[in-house]
């Protein structure tokens, strides 16, 4: 399967420039040029940068170029220490995958997408030049499959405007339920040899999300081990996950997890990606830091395991904070282990 050179092995920087406080106070302390350096040093070959549009947007649509200078000072570290970078659209006026942000609308109105078009274009023109060390994520995590074919569509107009002005750069679109490896399906086929395929790894959601507070059904005191049977797996998931899940019916309720379970989560997408020749990524995978950190590592060895095998790239989320942080003081006996899977 066609894989892309220096996107193989990567870490988000959430909640720097997304999913925060937008303030100059945070934007100046969250991350900073050793954080940068030191992503380097563990080996990674890029970063995916999420932004919220707040970074470089008022909520009338004016820019602030202070907000573009910041994204510039990445790409500039990133150059500096041999990283290559994701610029990810994490929220769009209009748009976010987290029901708390309170933006709506984006699908069926008009001039919502047109902000959007023009922001890409403004990123296009700004970074555009950059293309052999940037990709372009077109937007985060897409989330109700009722929005496929209108996303499709925007995403086609998005991509012909950026290729007016930055006509090689690589960019990544994901699909619906939270750009879930199933809805890779139902993309159309890519615009042209530089669109990625990009999806998120959460699975098994019961285990990377034990004792969520963000899960609404989720108890906050609940947890698991990975070292579980298939069955065990699938009737903790029943009770803690009352809504939509991986179903776990093809494996042997008698059987303990296992990489067979990654295998057969990718092997349509891997399908796809093959009669299309287009490249997949994983632009977000990870455990929860409730969880144990010798059965993160385990889990970290089974899905890598199954991205080596197909050439698949991938960051992994996140670099700090956010409730899944590699720096935080939880991972200090694995880490080591962890970045060289990662």
């Amino acid at each position: 399967m066609k894989s892309v050179h220096g996107y193989m092995h990567g870490i988000n920087l959430g909640g720097w420039f997304s999913q925060c406080e937008h303030t100059s106070e945070h934007y100046d302390t969250f991350i900073c040029r050793d954080d940068i350096r030191r992503i380097s040093e563990w080996g990674f070959d890029h970063l995916r940068l999420p932004v919220d549009y707040d970074l470089v947007e008022d909520a009338e649509g004016s820019y602030f170029p202070d907000g573009f200078d910041r994204i510039q000072q990445v790409i500039d570290w990133c150059g500096e220490y041999g990283l290559n970078m994701v610029l990810d659209l994490h929220k769009t006026y209009g748009f976010s995958f987290d029901d708390s942000e309170e933006e709506s609308g984006f699908f069926e109105n008009a001039a919502y997408q047109e902000r959007f078009f023009r922001l890409w274009e403004q990123f296009a023109l700004r970074f555009g030049k950059h293309s052999d060390r940037v990709a372009f994520e077109l937007l985060n995590e897409v989330t109700d499959k009722e929005y496929s074919d209108k996303w499709n569509e925007i995403a086609a107009e998005c991509i012909r405007r950026i290729r007016e002005i930055a006509g090689d750069i690589k960019i990544l679109i994901g699909g619906y339920y939270n750009n879930s490896i199933e809805a890779l399906k139902d993309l159309d086929p890519p615009y042209d040899e530089n669109i990625i395929y990009n999806f998120h790894c959460y699975e098994p959601l019961i285990f990377t999300h034990q004792g969520a507070y963000w899960i609404s059904s989720m108890d906050t005191s609940f947890r698991m081990p990975i070292d579980m049977t298939y069955g065990e797996y699938e009737e903790r998931a029943e009770k803690q996950l009352q809504h939509y899940f991986v179903s776990l019916d093809g494996f042997d309720r008698d059987k303990k997890f296992g990489p067979e379970f990654f295998e057969e989560l990718i092997a349509e997408a891997v399908q796809t990606a093959e009669e299309r020749n287009v490249p997949l990524y994983c632009g977000e995978f990870g455990v929860i830091d409730l969880a144990s950190p010798e059965d993160t590592l385990e889990w970290y060895r089974m899905i890598c395991s199954v991205f080596d095998k197909h050439g698949i790239g991938r960051a992994a989320w996140s670099y700090k904070a956010m409730d899944f942080g590699f720096t935080d003081g939880r991972l200090e006996g694995v880490i080591d282990e962890i970045v060289r899977l990662v």
